[in-house]
This record gives structure tokens, sequence and C-alpha cells, in this order.
């Protein structure tokens, strides 16, 4: 599946590094994942939840919090208003470069900041929790025995994991003030609520709690055998699979043909992956292509070339304009096919071109017709494909414009 790295601002000012996986082919939706508590957007449940989402035609985002894996800042100075806060400018994020999440999803302390950020995101049209407390100070029980210390010094640190946290009195006073089912009552949007009944991290009566709190249209499914982290990549793929199908009725996954543009030409973006040395991701229109180079130059072989891409244009502008053409004369064409190759030469071994010294570019067309066409019919059609507007371009003077993005 494609996958796109990428950063954003987070409400602190922080670069927040984000992925985002997507379909190979049409787009359904965009999701939004929220991960656990002092996990990152690469735990494992996060990435193959989002593989497999992908393979259902659902593009999903899925960030580091301040602090967090790739992202900026200092996690001491988070909390959970400010991590709700990052999931809203994840979505304006989606929505100003792409399109707004209609999923959210959330694990863990993920899934009640998902509850919490749902009503700030109005596109959103279903909402799923997996394992997730139903107060977001359920997370200070990781750390119960330095809560007192932490609140007369301001700070402490704190093993979660494994590993050590700066746990600020700000974060305990901030998931104090929480209602979190105050704001699942109002929540107005399909529900989806995962639970293992032997989640020992947080228990099966938080889903309860929300359960209850929430209005219809709402669900429950038993994640029956998994533990908290959905460290089974059974229990990742089966959460995938309820998601894609329970969402169907929901939220409209049907591909959407791209927006009529009234002719106007629509931008080509071409943004790093960050996924090998080379590869890029091509966005126009709904259309998303992947690039890289050859092994043999230091690329991954993960997609077409540059000089690929521009012989694909110059290929595909020949057929289109050869079976206009065709169609217009009512000419018995049954398939034309057209072979391109690019190659370099010495100028001095061009007879046509006025350039005598160096080298040139050359590009070699072969153009094959199909169909019961007489000499004439397949002269005028080997004219015509001389004609197509990327073969005007290519051989006529080309200005190209260089700007820095502001």
């Amino acid at each position: 599946m494609p996958h796109e790295r990428f950063q954003f601002t987070g409400v602190g000012g922080h670069q927040l590094a984000a992925a985002l996986d997507t379909p190979d082919g049409p787009m359904k939706a965009y999701a939004l994942f929220a991960h656990c508590f002092t996990c990152g957007k690469d735990v494992l449940a996060a990435k193959r939840i989002a593989v497999a989402l992908a393979a259902k035609g659902i593009a999903t985002l899925r960030f580091d919090f301040t602090g967090l894996g790739s992202s900026e800042g200092d996690f001491a100075n988070s909390t959970f208003s400010s991590n709700v806060a990052d999931l809203v400018r994840a979505a304006d994020h989606l929505r100003e470069t792409r399109k707004a999440p209609a999923i959210l999803i959330g694990h863990s302390l993920g899934g009640a900041a998902i509850l919490a950020a749902a009503g700030r995101i109005p596109e959103a049209k279903a909402v799923v929790t997996i394992a997730a407390p139903s107060d977001p100070v359920h997370v200070t029980h990781f750390f119960k025995d330095r809560i007192e210390d932490i609140r007369a010094q301001g700070e402490g640190e704190v093993s979660l994991a494994g590993r050590p946290f700066r746990i600020k009195r700000e974060f305990l006073d901030d998931v104090a003030e929480q209602n979190l089912m105050a704001q699942v009552k109002q929540l107005h949007k399909a529900l989806l609520i995962m639970h293992s009944p032997t989640d020992d991290t947080v228990g099966i009566d938080n889903a309860t709690n929300i359960f209850i709190a929430a209005k219809h249209p709402k669900s429950f499914v038993s994640l029956a055998g998994a533990d908290h982290l959905l460290s089974g990549k059974q229990d990742a793929a089966y959460v995938a699979d309820v998601i894609g199908a329970w969402a169907e009725r929901y939220v409209d996954l049907t591909p959407q043909p791209a927006a009529d543009t009234g002719g106007a030409p629509r931008n080509v973006v071409v943004q790093e992956t960050r996924n090998g040395k080379f590869q890029q991701i091509v966005t126009t229109g709904q259309h998303r292509l992947i690039a890289d180079e050859p092994v043999a130059v230091g690329g991954d072989d993960t997609g077409p070339g540059p000089y690929d891409f521009l012989l694909t244009g110059l290929g595909a502008c020949t057929s289109m304009t050869m079976r206009m053409y065709a169609d217009r004369k009512s000419l018995p064409v049954d398939r034309i096919t057209v072979t391109l190759q690019h190659n370099k030469i010495y100028a001095r071994d061009c007879e046509e071109c006025e350039t005598r010294e160096g080298m040139l570019d050359q590009i070699e067309r072969v153009i094959r017709i199909e169909g019961e066409l007489d000499a004439d019919q397949r002269k005028r059609l080997m004219e015509i494909a001389d004609k197509c507007p990327v073969h005007k371009t290519l051989t006529s003077e080309v200005r190209i414009v260089t700007k820095a993005a502001e």
C-alpha cells in the first residue's frame, strides 16, 4: 500500500510527524487514528489497522502526539486537552490537503481523545473506540504511587511500559477536569465500541459506561481473547474488518468521481514519502500514483521513474488523439498501441537536428494500429500522432517557472 510520511503543525506550534496509508485503488474515505497513551503512530496495532483499512479503500492518517516518536516538543508539556486539539488539527490538515476524515478511530486513551474531538470534526460520521477508558483520569492508575509527589513537586518521572516519562501537575489537573461522558451523550454520530472482556489494562466496565452514555446508533463488538495492545496480528486484522463492514452503514464508501473543474488545469502534487531514498507520492485529482527510481540508481523500483511518467504522458496523449480522429472519421480502428523509449544520443549522429555538439534527448515512438485500414488511412493517422498536445509541448519552446512555496 502507498505510505506517505509528512509533518503538520500542532496546536503548540510544534511539527508533528504523520503517516498516511492510502489504497492502491480508488479512495473511498479518510479515517483519523489516535494511538494509545505514550505509544506512537508506528505501534504495531496502529500500523496493522491502517494498512488493513487501506486495503479496503480507506486511507488512514496516524501521527505522533507532541514529544512522542518523531514529533517535536516535550511530552511533559502535553495534556489530554492538547492531544484532543492536535487531533482536530490533524483533521484540519486532511481537510485542507485532501478531504476531511469521515471515520475517527481511537485506541486506549486515544479512544477517549477521539470521543472528545469528534464534536469538533463535523464531517466525521462514524466513531470507533478500541479498548478505551470511559474517563481519561484512568491513565493515572499507571503511576498512582507517584501522584502525590507530582502534585507536591509540580512534576515527576514515571515509568510506563518500561520507559521513563515526565508528568506534570497540569496533566493531572487536566484529566481530572474532563467530563467525557457528557460529550459522549452529545456525540450525534454512529459509535462502535470494541473491547476485550479480558483486558487487564482498561477493564470491560469502561466499554459498558461508554455504551450506556451513548445514544443510538451504537454498537459493541467483543474482542474476545485479545490483549489491550492488540499485539496479535489477527486481532488487528479483525478490528479492521469489522470497522470496514460497520462503517458502510454510516459512511458513503462509494469511490467518488473526480470533481468537475470546468476544463481548468488541475494541480499535480509530488511529495516524498520518506520510504526508501527516492519514493514519491504523485497526486492529481482523485488519482494517486507512486514514483521511484530503479534499483540500479539507488531506488527501490516501487513505481515508474520520472522519464517513465514523461513517456507515459506522450504515449497516452498520442493514442487518445489518434482515437478521437479515428472515431470522428469513422475509421475501423480496433486498437492503438504506443511503445516509447527515451535515450541520450550524440548530436553529431542526428542529421535533422540543429544542435551539432554534445548530447541530445531522443524519444523513440513506435505505433501499432490494428484494424482494416488502407494505406492512406494509416498514413493520415500517423500524421495525426504528431498533433497530440503533449507532442507539441515537448517539441516547442517550454517555459518552466519555479517558485518557493509560501
